[in-house]
């Protein structure tokens, strides 16, 4: 498999230079001693250091090779392709998806390259896969070397017309190690509109040009603290200091909540909704009605109101058949009109 940076010689051809690219798949761009960049077939390359010891063709067809027998013979070792560079210290697994323009004044008016890059002192078993929505296609899979870059495909003008989402599946290893690691699954899904626009290119440590670069290792942890919004960091905050106070007087009998206020408008869940169907908010929306639901009925709430809206009726339709089916035990009725309007539901949870 070449890479960017393999010498190169042209098999059918005179001269050789340094691969700089790749147009495709199977297509290279090699520069020559003069520097003019030349793409060739990678079938027609052959690497520098192979290329004075090509093998002599046997072109009398109507014999078979004899083996070649040699004494004491042993099963030869099978060499990796490249030695690991080891980084001292680099030793968090730090794995990214980049798409690099080779037109880096028009990202779209030339060929977008996707490659993965393991920027740690790990082993990488990979595969990509694209999934349309319907099912996951194969595009690429192997081992990638520690502190290394390998590229995946090149993506035309058209093919941002129609992107699907991209999925990693990840296993990092060392030869050695005390502790497993694992296995990593990331999917990206990336907006076409965002290749048309400059700033979702920067510069970075891994191309001399600027890509677009994505993080492949999150850390769930902070990815669910990125989540929380100002009201969930008040409920922390509060649940906390109840915790507390409860430490300090622990005989003193907890005071049950009489009312719990959900909003369930979209824009109080997230921060952005660009990019959701329809379907997909109505899923956000309805997790938040369940597991505050539970949370209510856990803290022995007596009452809990979702603040659904007016709007087409969808949602408060959804809740309603949740609350005769999954909740069919609560009593539930339109909130106060004067506090809420037609776009509340109460649910009763307990008598006093």
């Amino acid at each position: 498999m070449f890479k960017i940076g393999d010498k190169v010689k042209f098999l059918n051809d005179v001269g050789g230079g340094k691969i700089v690219g790749f147009q495709s798949k199977t297509i290279a761009i090699v520069e020559n001693q003069d520097g003019f960049e030349i793409p060739t077939l990678i079938n027609q390359l052959i690497k520098t250091e192979d290329a004075d010891h090509k093998p002599e063709i046997n072109r009398d067809f109507s014999k078979k090779p004899e083996p070649v027998v040699t004494k004491n013979e042993e099963p030869q070792k099978v060499m990796p392709k490249h030695e690991s560079v080891i980084i001292p210290g680099n030793d968090n697994p730090k794995f990214f998806a980049a798409f690099f323009p080779t037109n880096q004044d028009n990202p779209v008016g030339g060929e977008i390259e996707v490659y993965l890059i393991n920027d740690s002192n790990f082993s990488l078993l990979y595969h990509i896969s694209h999934y349309d929505g319907k099912e996951y296609i194969s595009i690429d899979s192997g081992e990638l070397e520690p502190n290394t870059k390998e590229y995946i495909e090149g993506l035309s003008q058209t093919d941002l017309s129609n992107l699907p989402r991209f999925c990693f599946r990840l296993m990092p290893f060392r030869k050695k190690e005390n502790t497993l690691i694992n296995p990593i699954v990331k999917t990206i899904e990336i907006q076409p509109v965002k290749f048309y626009k400059e700033k979702s290119f920067s510069k970075n440590n891994f191309f001399k040009g600027r890509a677009m670069v994505f993080d492949l290792v999150t850390n769930a942890l902070q990815e669910e603290i990125d989540k929380l919004t100002e009201k969930d960091f008040k409920k922390v905050v509060d649940s906390k200091d109840a915790q507390n106070r409860e430490k300090e007087s622990p005989k003193e009998k907890k005071k049950q909540p009489e009312l719990v206020e959900v909003d369930l408008h979209i824009e109080e869940l997230i921060d952005s909704s660009n990019g959701l169907s329809n379907h997909e908010i109505l899923q956000l929306q309805l997790e938040k009605f369940h597991s505050e639901m539970k949370q209510a009925i856990d803290n022995k709430a007596y009452r809990i109101v979702f603040i659904h809206g007016v709007g087409n009726g969808v949602l408060k339709q959804e809740i309603h058949k949740k609350l005769k089916s999954t909740y069919a035990k609560y009593f539930f009725q339109d909130a106060s009109f004067q506090e809420y309007g037609y776009g509340a539901t109460m649910v009763i949870l307990r008598r006093k």
